[in-house]
Order: structure tokens, then sequence, then C-alpha cells
């Protein structure tokens, strides 16, 4: 069972650690790549001021992310049963959360409007993941 909680950690730290090191890094290609080159240029600011707050930002989130994934390499290696159910019930609130969040504002930019029902599958899938775990957790637990 222990192997199964280190296995979805180690892949969400794979996924926030690459995600924060290419919006740190590559923050303009990110930026198209994920919301086209039209919206992308609206959304990287008109003047130099603007422009440079939003670098700082994203990057700063990237940086975020980045920590984010190397706390989750260090969770996985946690061995206590009951911590481990309740990790995965912190984010499986914390990605329901992203994804209410999503649906109830990030909808409401014109920029991003098409981008959110991607973001919303990406939030809920990886809120599967840590349920899947829980089932098989629970499936465990009382075979």
């Amino acid at each position: 069972m222990a192997y199964c909680f280190s296995l979805v950690c180690l892949l969400h730290s794979v996924t926030a650690v690459v995600s924060g090191c290419l919006m740190m890094f590559f923050w303009r290609e990110v930026s198209i790549f994920g919301h086209g080159k039209e919206t992308a240029s609206k959304l990287l600011g008109s003047t130099p001021h603007d422009q440079l707050l939003i670098q700082t930002s994203d990057s700063l989130a990237g940086m975020l992310l980045f920590s984010v994934g190397i706390m989750l390499f260090m969770v996985s290696f946690v061995r206590d049963r009951e911590f481990q159910s309740f990790f995965a019930k912190g984010c499986i609130v914390l990605h329901t959360l992203m994804a209410l969040w999503r649906f109830y504002f990030a909808r409401r930019v014109e920029d991003l409007a098409r981008d959110w029902p991607r973001q919303l599958v990406g939030d809920i899938i990886m809120s599967l993941s840590w349920v899947f775990f829980l089932v098989y957790n629970w499936r465990e637990k009382y075979d």
C-alpha cells in the first residue's frame, strides 16, 4: 500500500517540478503553448512595466509550484497510514477548490474563457488520482 502512495506522490511531484521549472525559465513559451499566440500576447502585457510584473508573477508562481513538487517528493517517503490518508484527503480538497475557482472565476475572464474547461479537467484528474488511492487504501484496510 505504501508504494501506491509513493507512486501518486512522485507522479504529482514530477508534474509540479517540471511545470514550475518551465514557468520560471520558459514563461513566454509556456504561455504561448498553453493559451495560443494571440491570447498569450494579451496576457503578457502591453507596456514594459506590465510585462516585468507579469513575468515576475509567473516566475514566483513557478517557484511555488517547484517547491510544492519538492515537498511532495519528501512526503512520498512517509509510511504512516493515517498521515497518508489525511494527506490524500487534503489534496482532494485542494484540487476540488481549484476546480471550483476555475469554474466560478477563471471562466469569467474573457481572455481565458476557452482555456478553463481543459484546466478544469486537469484538476479533476489530479483529484481522482488521490480518490483512487483512498479507495485502494480502504479496500486493502478492510479486506
